[in-house]
């Protein structure tokens, strides 16, 4: 018999989303993790009785450049207080016609174009190689396309996000290669965050914002700060009572499937048990402690 578990939602909020609304039993509370801080201390709390938390990916009123993201103290952290299902919320740039800004986008692919940012909690002393092959949960999918339809949320299931360092945005020439690759969306935030919690497995999946047409397109002004705020402001909305529908139905009791992260693990150790740093190690346990 498959085994069963009552999972708690983790909730990654991107611009302009700082907390979930409907929250009982609220809490802040600072998590540390071997890895450091994450961006902001966790929000706790039940909706309709089902346990989730909140991380503001930048913190609170957006400190944090996207370049700068403790990204493995942030999966870290959510990991270690029991979150089994993530759902990262991010606002990115369209690259494709149909994709207009106001429209909220399921990506089932990442291109990783980041070069500075560590990608793995696994280093010397003790690797892993996980797969990587379908980056996001398609259950979770399931649930958020079905909840946005009954709210009449605009949403497109399926594409690719190319994932850029940032801060800066992109270049007319960058834009125009990302739209021959097929790319839909571009953004600076999902990636290693996807990858990250594939090695600590969790569950995960992204609503991905769409705020602006990037700087491709020559009828609408290249993207401005300014720009992207007032959309993302209409977005904002539309995403808290998204996430308000759709964790109540993901914090439902399931059995864990065979294409579900919490055996990633299982095959992905590499490195003999006699040969493994114990400093390193020690610090795993608290992602990979099931493996180690």
């Amino acid at each position: 018999m498959n085994e069963m578990i009552k999972p708690v939602i983790g909730v990654i909020g991107g611009s302009g989303l700082y907390e979930i609304d409907g929250l009982k039993d609220r809490e802040w509370r600072k998590i540390p993790t071997p890895w450091g801080d994450p961006s902001d201390e966790l929000l706790f709390g039940t909706l309709e009785g089902v346990s989730c938390v909140f991380l503001p990916r930048h913190g609170r009123g957006h400190p944090i450049p996207p370049s700068e993201l403790n990204f493995r103290a942030n999966i870290a952290a959510l990991k270690m207080v029991g979150v089994t299902d993530i759902l990262s919320l991010s606002a990115v740039g369209s690259l494709k016609e149909e994709l207009e800004p106001g429209r909220f986008v399921l990506v089932d692919q990442f291109i990783d174009l980041c070069q500075s940012r560590t990608r793995s909690f696994f280093e010397t002393g003790c690797v892993a190689h996980v797969g990587m092959a379908d980056p996001v949960s398609a259950r979770i999918m399931d649930v958020v396309e079905k909840e946005a339809r009954s709210l009449s949320i605009p949403m497109a299931r399926g594409g690719t996000y190319v994932v850029i360092e940032g801060p800066q945005f992109s270049t007319r020439a960058e834009s125009e290669l990302y739209r021959s690759w097929g790319c839909s969306v571009i953004g600076m935030t999902n990636m290693p965050e996807a990858r990250l919690a594939r090695e600590a497995e969790m569950n995960y999946a992204t609503v991905a914002m769409v705020t602006d047409y990037d700087c491709w397109h020559d009828e609408h002004e290249n993207v401005t700060v300014d720009a992207v705020i007032a959309i993302m402001k209409k977005n904002a909305d539309q995403a808290r009572a998204l996430v308000k529908a759709t964790i109540p139905v993901l914090g439902q009791p399931r059995a864990i499937g065979p294409h579900d992260a919490e055996r990633a693990l299982d095959n992905a150790l590499i490195t003999a048990s006699d040969v493994r740093d114990p400093a390193v190690t020690a610090k795993l346990k608290v992602i990979a402690g099931r493996v180690l």
